[in-house]
């Protein structure tokens, strides 16, 4: 592991950061970023290598690159690289007192009172919640039909992630107007909105309204549980349950808060990911026939999509991270510099943000083979890409802020996956898209459309 330096390079011992080439005054490399931000770090990456800088207007950025590059990032302390500076922007949805409104140790402290929830039996009843929600989404669909395919995964997901990791009650509030709430709040990030949080445009009025319209609803629910003594399974129980280390209970605002940042987390990114997913299959049509041989060799005799059988299906989930690796949600990880950052023989200044870029890193050919080529037997034995290093792919995150909802997320893919392409077969209405790099998360562009049509053999799941 590459260790932050305990004693700090002297001015001789330093040197310079190369600079991306194509710097214009006043700023920086703003225009080039805007076009295409990946395309640009990854020519600083081929010509400047593992650490390099580049200014976005005023704001000076080091982009660090590849897995050692990677292991020093992830491990250097809060007080000298840290998040919270950076997502400022959260505070007005997720609230005060939660996430990045608070120091590193509180907000462990209250992600850690969710780790109870996310055990394995708990993964067991999450499996079947989402098969019988998936399975309920093809019904719907009918035998055939056209569906703008983004939208379609951003509504089953909120489905999914609401009624296993919130509640029954708010799954079974969803038309009633917490999709439409989740909604606006999913919309009060913006570009616009990463600098100025407060600014009184319309998307954060609508915002500001439906944090409101969440707490409000949520905090009904909890009274209800409170007076009728109920204690599901579920995330929203268990906070209401939790004690912090001096004692006292977490307010229902700071529930709502978790919540929030816990839904935000995964299922937008899910979406993007499972879009992504069948996009790319469509497009190998002789790997999508593995995933449907295997589908149907798993469950020709259950019936029912389990939690053992989802852990067995290594054909999908190797298509599945082969999206992730091709098409992180997340194109950018960024912190910002507390303190003098020194790297080998290099120091990031203190006021400066500092970044990893799955994007970037995931699409290394030294690390992967043809790295611009959908392969998903690369994560397969002999190749095993994946597993080269612990920071080939950093989509999740890593070190203390590695997303604790991977396995929930590949889990949910799986489950989506298994049963609709059980159902349908599908067909792509518009081109491949390009990565919309205006969205925070990196979805494709609009259109992306999908014709579906019920598979003539009977399914295995009825």
């Amino acid at each position: 592991m590459t260790t932050v330096r305990s004693t700090p390079l002297s001015p001789q011992e330093s040197r310079a950061i190369p600079e991306v080439a194509g710097r214009w005054p006043l700023i920086g490399h703003l225009l080039d970023f805007q076009k295409d931000p990946i395309a640009m770090l990854q020519r600083g990456w081929r010509e400047q290598g593992e650490l390099i800088r580049f200014r976005l207007g005023p704001r000076e950025f080091f982009l660090f690159t590849g897995p050692e590059a990677h292991d020093f990032y992830f491990h250097a302390p809060e007080d000298q690289l840290s998040a919270k500076e950076v997502y400022q922007f959260t505070v007005p949805i997720f609230g005060r007192g939660v996430a990045y409104d608070t120091t590193p140790e509180l907000m462990l402290e209250q992600l850690g009172f969710l780790y109870p929830a996310l055990n394995e039996a708990a993964m067991r009843r999450f499996a079947r919640i989402m098969f019988e929600e998936t399975w309920q989404f093809a019904e719907d669909l009918g035998e055939h039909g056209e569906v703008d395919l983004p939208h379609a995964m951003n509504e089953l997901t909120v489905k999914i992630a609401s009624r296993c990791l919130i509640g029954e009650e708010v799954r079974a509030q969803l038309d009633a107007g917490f999709a439409e709430a989740y909604h606006e709040l999913q919309n009060g990030i913006n570009t616009l909105g990463f600098f100025f949080p407060y600014l009184p445009i319309p998307a954060h009025r609508s915002r500001d309204r439906a944090r409101r319209k969440v707490a409000k609803l949520f905090g009904q629910i909890m009274a209800e549980r409170r007076r009728t003594d109920a204690q599901p399974e579920d995330f929203m129980q268990t906070l209401m349950n939790a004690r912090y280390k001096d004692g006292h209970a977490p307010s229902d605002d700071e529930i709502t808060g978790i919540l929030l940042t816990v839904l935000f987390a995964g299922q937008h990114t899910s979406a993007v990911l499972a879009t992504w997913t069948l996009l790319e299959l469509m497009r190998a049509p002789s790997y999508l026939a593995r995933v449907k041989d295997e589908v149907q060799d798993t469950y020709r005799e259950a019936g029912t999509v389990s939690y053992e059988s989802l852990r067995h299906q290594v054909t999908l989930e190797h298509a599945i991270r082969e999206c992730e690796r091709m098409h992180p949600p997340l194109i950018m990880l960024i912190r910002k510099v507390l303190r003098p950052l020194h790297y080998k023989d290099h120091v990031v200044p203190a006021g400066a943000l500092a970044m990893v870029s799955p994007a970037v890193s995931q699409r290394l050919p030294h690390l992967f083979a043809d790295p611009n080529r959908f392969n998903p037997d690369r994560f397969a034995p002999p190749a095993s890409e994946g597993k080269q290093h612990h920071y080939a792919l950093i989509s999740f995150g890593g070190g203390k802020h590695r997303c604790i909802g991977e396995h929930f997320a590949y889990m949910q893919l799986k489950a989506i996956w298994t049963v609709l392409f059980d159902r349908f077969d599908f067909q792509p209405v518009t081109e491949f898209p390009e990565p919309n790099y205006g969205s925070w998360v990196t979805g494709p562009r609009e259109p992306c459309r999908i014709r579906y049509r019920r598979r003539p053999q009977a399914s295995i799941f009825q």
